[in-house]
């Protein structure tokens, strides 16, 4: 019945999936950035253009749901999803504009953890984002959202960690100011992984 409704013109999940390569895309140059600290500036150029290839994804899928009567799950819920998706690629652009302004000289093994971490959570977010159009299974999509809540998880512990050991250990208080506010950034991308797959359960749960 679903598949029946769906408009004919233009193709939701097309840009859903098209949005979300870029916040992997994005994720990968974010992780290379922090994890080698080297051709910073490089890493940070790829990252503002999948941000700007991903705004450009978002317009056109709002455009589409002002166009398109029928869609194939709730209006609200199109939105909502886009929007958080966009959110990622803003925070991971945040992050590479800070390590520029704050000009960071030096990254910490916690840091490159919430890299990598992230680089995961964006990972599942493609995979479930892609599954979308399955949503009469919704086993597979509801195990990486599983997947995305327990990585925000670990990203959780890996920021407690890392706060008590900057705190405890690092005596230039610029430096702790830099890395706290990287860390802080690093973290929120998980929780905005998280906002997606809470959206995409919502969406099979009302829909499978």
């Amino acid at each position: 019945m679903l598949s029946r409704l769906m408009p004919r013109e233009g193709n939701f999940f097309e840009l859903f999936n098209a949005h979300a390569e870029r916040i992997v895309e994005g994720s990968r140059e974010l992780a290379l950035m922090i994890t080698t600290f080297t051709e910073v500036e490089k890493h940070a150029e790829h990252i503002d253009a999948a941000e700007r290839a991903a705004d450009k994804v978002t317009h056109e899928t709002i455009t589409l749901l002002h166009k398109t009567f029928i869609t194939p799950f709730d209006r609200e819920q199109i939105h909502q999803l886009i929007t958080r998706m966009d959110d990622i690629l803003d925070l991971m652009q945040d992050v590479a504009e800070s390590v520029a302004l704050y000009d960071l000289r030096r990254t910490t093994p916690e840091a490159k953890q919430l890299a990598e971490i992230n680089q995961m959570c964006c990972e599942r977010v493609k995979t479930a984002v892609g599954l979308l159009t399955n949503i009469k299974h919704p086993a597979a999509i509801l195990k990486c959202c599983e997947e995305i809540d327990r990585l925000e998880s670990d990203a959780d512990r890996v920021m407690r960690s890392a706060m008590s050991k900057l705190f405890r250990d690092e005596a230039d208080v610029k430096q702790l100011i830099k890395l706290r506010t990287i860390y802080e950034l690093l973290e929120q991308i998980t929780d905005r992984c998280e906002d997606v797959a809470n959206i995409i359960e919502g969406i099979v749960l009302e829909n499978s």
